[in-house]
């Protein structure tokens, strides 16, 4: 008799959590637009089918990747660590640990990679790490997201995906359905900080366009790319690059002469589209669920190439259970496409010309992954002035300590 009264006590108590128990959310009503069909432009294929699994158990989910002049392919982890992967994969190196969540990473225009850091802020790693941004006209970043540097300026633009829910709460950013995100930009020189746009749905991948004409954003709640106008007769405005995409728009990436390449984190579902779409107490009772039991898209791997008018001119897919998923971005260098993934332990690589008819050929033996193994970080002179200058701090805190 006891057993059953705490039985029903713990029922009583689930029951009030997942009725009752705040969620911090404001849910709005939306109507969803008939999701698109894998078909024409969309048509499921296998292209992506077979992707090289390189620097294979480094680390836990290389999300933003990115790549060098000569060839290296930049990563942070969920354990805070950035790597430099030589070209071809195998050797790498640790650059610096943010004590966050790296998720974006681009090259400074002075130099060094600026760090979208969703838990640390705008980041810049040169002669140590410098924190550029934590905050934008009063409002605390909440997740910081991607970023990517202009060719012609100083200028850095950047995401702020939810300024309401962080990392670990981005779930309840899509439940909420409210327009949490940001695009912002950066002067490295200046120091002067804007928000070019806000009210977005969950502002995530970024990407600035040729000759620094305008900056690509996702709105990943709203299966969308948008573009956000730096220079001509627009100047200032925005308008929709891409509409109504069969998937979750994750990081974008411009590779510098004809196209665009999207990342697609997962493919959406109509039917549960319309469930959440017009219920409020579903919407918060999923929220107060734990993670591994909240939906999430199905396994699958999706990325689309686009021409500077927003048309697919690439349509890459595989949903094996071998696939590498989700993708969360995507670069081209040479005759490589290479993918970073959210949750995935290894940098995915695949020859450009598996996607594109009549793309250069990667050279022989590249079927051939090299072991990954870790290279010392050369220790420059500030390294050394900073280890100095830490040990007098130490040294300093602990005559303190002895004098109290």
């Amino acid at each position: 008799m006891k057993f059953l009264k705490i039985a029903l006590l713990l029922l009583a108590a689930l029951a009030a959590y997942l009725l009752l128990w705040p969620t911090g959310m404001d849910p709005v009503a939306w109507t969803p637009r008939p999701v698109p069909a894998l078909e024409g432009d969309y048509a499921y294929n296998e292209k992506l089918k077979g992707i090289q699994r390189l620097v294979e158990g480094v680390g836990v989910g290389p999300e933003g990747i990115n790549v060098d002049a000569v060839g290296q392919v930049y990563a942070g982890y969920r354990d805070g660590r950035v790597i430099r992967m030589a070209p071809g994969g195998g050797p790498y190196t640790e650059i610096v640990n943010t004590g966050g969540r790296p998720l974006g990473i681009s090259f400074g225009p002075k130099g060094g990679i600026v760090i979208a850091d969703a838990l640390k802020g705008l980041l810049h790693q040169g002669r140590g790490l410098t924190v550029l941004a934590t905050e934008a006209d009063g409002l605390r970043f909440g997740f910081p997201d991607d970023v990517d540097s202009a060719n012609f300026d100083k200028n850095v633009y950047f995401t702020d995906a939810s300024w309401k829910f962080g990392m670990h709460n981005y779930i309840k950013d899509y439940l909420e359905h409210g327009a949490n995100g940001r695009l912002l930009q950066y002067n490295v020189v200046t120091k002067e900080l804007r928000v070019l746009l806000k009210d977005l749905h969950f502002a995530n991948g970024v990407a600035v366009g040729p000759d620094d004409e305008y900056v690509l954003v996702n709105e990943t709640a709203e299966y969308r790319v948008r573009r956000y106008w730096l220079k001509g007769e627009k100047t200032g405005t925005s308008d929709i690059f891409i509409d109504n995409l069969p998937g979750f728009p994750d990081n974008i990436s411009f590779n510098g002469r004809d196209r665009f390449w999207l990342a697609l984190y997962g493919v959406r579902d109509q039917k549960l589209e319309e469930q959440l779409s017009g219920s409020f107490f579903v919407r918060k009772l999923i929220a107060r669920l734990p993670g591994w039991v909240q939906p999430r898209p199905k396994k699958h791997s999706f990325v689309l190439g686009l021409d500077f008018d927003g048309k697919v001119v690439a349509n890459l897919q595989y949903a094996g259970d071998d696939a590498y998923a989700p993708i969360t971005s995507v670069r081209e260098f040479g005759p490589w496409l290479y993918f970073g993934s959210l949750s995935e332990t290894a940098i995915g690589r695949l020859p450009l010309a598996h996607a594109l008819a009549g793309a250069a050929l990667p050279p022989a033996g590249w079927e051939q992954v090299p072991d990954a193994r870790e290279q010392a970080r050369t220790r420059t002179r500030k390294d050394i002035e900073e280890e100095h200058e830490a040990e007098e701090r130490r040294e300093r805190a602990e005559v303190g300590e002895e004098r109290d």
